[in-house]
């Protein structure tokens, strides 16, 4: 191996609510390094679900995120000219990447006005088990469950 592996960048947990999953959320909504708005937007969110499910926002944001959270996943191998889907175990560190990036994506793509509402009705979706971020997982579940035979190619 020519080069040393990258070091693990240390982030801090956001002020509010003293949490590191939080922070990694708010730099994933990140654009254009306008941290204080992505702030704003995931906090309006979590006021959002706050009001109208009257649980605790914290608990209903980390199920959402658990809810979302892939097991396996299948990645390309080359074996004697064949490309096969190979089944493999998600990582804990790229699960809560992969569902956070899931949760953004799906919530672009709702039809509600704001940012904020569209992440709110997102995060609830999740937390009910339902909603565009659980169906990815779902996809992703059945593409690993259906090439289970070439799961011997994992090295």
């Amino acid at each position: 191996m020519r080069k040393k592996r990258a070091t693990k960048r240390i982030i801090s947990p956001d002020p509010k609510y003293n949490d590191l999953l939080i922070s990694r959320f708010v730099n994933s909504i990140l654009q254009r390094g306008k941290k204080h708005l992505a702030r704003k937007i995931l906090y309006d969110a979590l006021s959002m679900i706050e009001q109208k499910s009257k649980n605790n926002p914290l608990d209903v944001f980390k199920k959402a995120v658990d809810n979302v959270s892939p097991l396996i996943e299948v990645k390309a191998r080359r074996v004697g000219g064949a490309t096969y889907q190979v089944p493999t175990e998600v990582r804990p560190e790229r699960r809560t990447a992969l569902a956070i990036r899931w949760l953004i994506s799906n919530a672009k793509e709702r039809s509600e006005k704001s940012m904020s509402q569209k992440l709110a009705s997102e995060l609830m979706a999740a937390f009910a088990g339902e909603g565009g971020a659980i169906k990815k997982k779902d996809d992703v579940h059945r593409m690993a469950e259906a090439n289970k035979a070439f799961a011997h190619f994992r090295w």
